[in-house]
């Protein structure tokens, strides 16, 4: 299964892979969009705020039957189907540009991504060795992290320079044809099939085991952390730093800067290192920057470790998740779907933060996301020690 790794068709194979990260990463075009959707309508903010909630839900709903899906007809088709949802996606709005086509456009993206997010990082493991696949997820979650620092850019050019911002999709939908082609015309060896048939009662059955269930919170921490971030520091910058709210919006993008940074220089390091030992550290750096908010009030210094807690928490995610598949590879595809349907964290802890925030002031968005972090550094000292095991 891996022996195309040490040659160069692995290489090769992994190329459009990676580009598929890439397209994994149109999802956040959705915080964008719905700024321009919200205006064109008139939506009201609680109508408009269902456009970023449709993703989430589908992580619920769609990720194990796509471990299901991918059992039976493989890895690389079910990435091929994911590409194809997206492309629909994309040229609904196109098609019919109104608020119903707008909503049943992200329900489709929704959908796609929970496939592709399901689906691609098994399909990795299809042409890499298995210590090589953490170090691969990390590299992955960079050019994803790449996709989501250009999607405002290319909206704003979109509006500005061409006069129409929803030229976004029709940008996006070709970028994700040509990624559907590429991989399709790539030969990718196809994994073993499973003695037996997945069923859905299989998948939520692998929870009974005790390490496959501290990596599925994990993910569901990691990703409330994540999002939990890009909710809480413009209220804490506006709160605490007294800054404006057009100054305290930057907060976000350093963030996510300092994640795309994380990610890409993690990739390096996770290919030498060993991801159980990194986990713990990147956890304590994260721990440590997030501490470090709760005690300055200047902007810049504030920031900074904003900086320092996302270069920790940037390779969480992916370390998590391949130390999970590579605890059973044998049920790489079911585990994967279980993991991915962890996302939803995202709509959990976002809304706990605002109600400790609305009970002890805004040092109660820190405390909820420090609580977060323990647990991961708790599950990285425990992974670390399994694999000693």
């Amino acid at each position: 299964m891996y022996s195309e790794s040490k040659s160069g068709s692995g290489v090769m194979a992994l190329l459009p892979i990676l580009f598929g990260f890439f397209v994994m990463g149109f999802v956040d075009v959705v915080g964008t969009a719905t700024a321009y959707v919200k205006h064109d309508f008139g939506l009201s903010d609680k109508v408009a705020s269902f456009l970023p909630s449709m993703i989430f839900l589908w992580f619920f709903i769609v990720s194990i039957p796509t471990g299901m899906l991918t059992s039976r007809i493989g890895r690389k088709n079910t990435v091929l189907v994911s590409l194809a949802i997206t492309v629909v996606a994309m040229m609904l709005p196109m098609v019919a540009y109104s608020k119903y086509a707008v909503f049943a456009a992200f329900a489709l993206m929704g959908i796609g991504n929970t496939v592709i997010q399901a689906a691609l990082p098994p399909l990795m493991s299809n042409v890499i060795s298995p210590d090589k696949l953490t170090s691969s997820l990390s590299l992955g979650q960079f050019v994803k992290a790449l996709c989501a620092a250009l999607s405002p850019i290319i909206a704003a050019t979109a509006a500005k320079s061409l006069g129409n911002w929803k030229l976004i999709f029709p940008i996006y939908g070709a970028i994700t044809l040509v990624a559907a082609i590429w991989l399709a015309a790539t030969p990718v060896k196809r994994e073993a099939a499973s003695a037996s048939a997945t069923t859905f009662g299989g998948c939520l059955g692998l929870l009974a085991n005790p390490y496959i269930l501290a990596m599925f919170t994990g993910i569901l921490f990691v990703v409330g952390v994540d999002v939990g971030m890009g909710y809480s520091i413009p209220p804490y910058l506006q709160e605490v730093c007294k800054l404006d709210l057009d100054k305290a919006a930057m907060g976000p993008t350093v963030y996510f800067v300092a994640k795309t940074i994380g990610s890409f220089v993690g990739a390096m390091i996770l290919a030498k290192v060993s991801p159980a030992k990194c986990f713990p550290a990147s956890a304590l750096l994260a721990i440590a920057g997030t501490v470090a908010m709760l005690f300055l009030k200047a902007p810049t210094a504030v920031l900074a470790c904003v900086f320092v807690a996302s270069l920790g928490i940037s390779n969480i995610f992916g370390m998590v998740f391949g130390l999970a598949m590579n605890k059973l590879p044998q049920k790489a595809n079911e585990i994967s779907g279980l993991m991915v349907m962890a996302i939803a964290g995202g709509a959990i802890i976002p809304p706990i933060m605002g109600a400790v925030k609305s009970s002890v002031g805004p040092n109660g968005l820190i405390f909820v996301l420090l609580a977060c972090l323990v647990y991961l550094l708790g599950l990285g000292v425990f992974a670390s020690k399994q694999t000693k095991a």
